[in-house]
């Protein structure tokens, strides 16, 4: 089920983003756009002003596709002393469709979620439709390849902040896998290098890395009760975590990448609103994420539903060979955002 994210659009000065040639002003009622698409390239400037061009395999946030949308149509494409407004974006069939408002009249922008194209209708690439039918009647298993490389145990990073909605709904989805999969894949969750969720999020991702660090088999046990809730001190007990060890680990965690010190010093803060985590953030620069929740098989950025069976599926193409477990039949349904297993959610929405 699609769930629509409504937004108001910002007005902006004119970005400088290193976009082609602007297209000629019309100046009929509604903005020129070509009936069949729109080959635009769009290399957009990146959230927090960075003046680069997005990174090969980085995802834009659906806040930050609309918006740098909006300001590209009234800096290019409108008639003069009007402007077009965001009405809602949505993942639709792994791009983002932004329903946009002129004149009177509601229009449709698509756009592949990296950034680099506009479309004016969303383009169906028939040869994967085709692949896909044959797949189909032949009732193959074979995971979709996704472009990693493949490997004998696959290494699976999943980056989130742990009270971002979105971060708990795919770590709902991913708990299933992990535990069909078991040690046949190198599974860890990463931590996005800033918080959005207060000094509660800083403190649970220093746990929960250290959890991870130094008594991984407890981890899943952990999450798996972290996540009805959010109830930490009863699932560290749960759990059946050493807490003393825990304890030492997060004073020495907290010391070595000075995560309180930065939260108590405000002019440390990414663009003065967000506390820094760097434990991960050379990893994060790494593969460009700028969000939660990313995955990532085998050193590359991957798109994937937040249902445990798309997650099965996109993990499983990072194999060799390919192991039974990865037949393994899971739910496809996508688990609600937040905490709570109770109820269903779409594969969209993003912390960043």
């Amino acid at each position: 089920m699609s769930k629509k994210v409504s937004k108001e659009a910002k007005k902006t000065d004119k970005p400088e983003t290193g976009l082609a040639k602007p297209v000629k002003k019309d100046p009929v009622n509604a903005w020129k756009l070509s009936t069949a698409v729109l080959s635009v390239v769009l290399l957009f400037v990146l959230v927090g002003k960075v003046g680069c061009p997005a990174p090969t395999g980085q995802f834009l946030s659906e806040s930050v596709a609309a918006e740098k949308t909006i300001d590209y149509i009234n800096n290019n494409l409108v008639q003069e002393g009007s402007e077009a407004t965001l009405v809602s974006v949505e993942e639709e069939n792994q791009m983002y469709k932004i329903m946009t408002s002129y004149q009177g009249r509601e229009i449709p922008i698509y756009m592949t979620k990296g950034g680099e194209y506009l479309f004016l209708s969303q383009p169906v690439n028939t040869s994967e439709v085709v692949e896909k039918e044959e797949a189909e009647e032949a009732n193959d298993n074979t995971p979709t390849d996704t472009g990693v490389t493949k490997t004998d145990k696959p290494k699976v990073e999943m980056f989130i902040m742990s009270h971002c909605p979105y971060g708990t709904q795919i770590q709902k989805g991913i708990i299933p896998v992990a535990e069909a999969l078991g040690d046949k894949i190198d599974f860890s969750v990463k931590f996005v290098y800033y918080a959005m969720h207060g000094e509660t999020e800083l403190n649970e991702q220093m746990l929960q890395h250290c959890i991870q660090e130094e008594q991984d088999e407890k981890y899943i046990d952990y999450i798996s009760c972290f996540l009805k809730e959010g109830n930490t001190d009863e699932c560290v007990t749960e759990a059946g975590t050493d807490e003393t060890k825990l304890d030492s680990c997060i004073v020495r965690v907290d010391d070595e990448y000075k995560i309180t010190e930065q939260f108590n010093d405000k002019s440390t803060w990414l663009n003065g609103r967000f506390p820094l985590f760097d434990i991960d953030k050379d990893l994060n620069e790494e593969y460009g994420v700028r969000g939660s929740p990313a995955l990532v098989v085998n050193g590359k950025m991957v798109s994937s539903g937040r249902d445990p069976a798309s997650l099965l599926e996109v993990i499983c193409s990072g194999f060799s060979t390919v192991p039974e477990e990865c037949s393994t039949e899971l739910s496809s349904e996508t688990p609600s955002p937040g905490f709570g297993f109770e109820g269903t959610g779409s594969d969209s929405g993003s912390c960043g």
